[in-house]
């Protein structure tokens, strides 16, 4: 591994870490929102259907559960990422064999693919 690949390595292994950690930290606020969402409601005897405000706070549930899922699955991603660096394939296009751009993995550490794949409307979008 020349000093450029150990380089590019460590750089890619600190953004991926900066993005975990921060994703984390989101993820341990949502879960302080939720856990206070719920026991809010767990104090008064709430009927969504016909509370005025059981509505919004139905809403408001649903959607820290959903954003909290969402930052549940960018770990994961992050992981995979990691993965993938460790394996020597971070930066090559899972669908065909490409390099992903750097300036991609800027913006998205954990892509999986380059931009060509990504933007293919006949790709049918992956599941990972």
């Amino acid at each position: 591994m020349t000093e450029a690949d150990r380089d590019e390595h460590a750089t890619a292994r600190a953004r991926l870490a900066a993005d975990r950690a921060d994703t984390l930290a989101q993820a341990a606020a949502l879960s302080r929102d939720f856990d206070g969402i719920v026991a809010a409601n767990a104090l008064v005897a709430v009927d969504d259907e016909h509370d005025p405000e059981g509505g919004s706070t139905a809403f408001e549930r649903a959607h820290v559960a959903t954003l909290l899922a969402r930052a549940r699955e960018h770990l994961e991603e992050l992981d995979r990422a990691l993965e993938r660096l460790e394996q020597g394939l971070y930066g090559q296009c899972e669908n065909c064999g490409g390099t992903i751009p750097p300036e991609r993995l800027e913006i998205r550490p954990a892509a999986t693919t380059c931009v060509r794949c990504a933007s293919d409307p006949r790709r049918p979008p992956r599941s990972a």
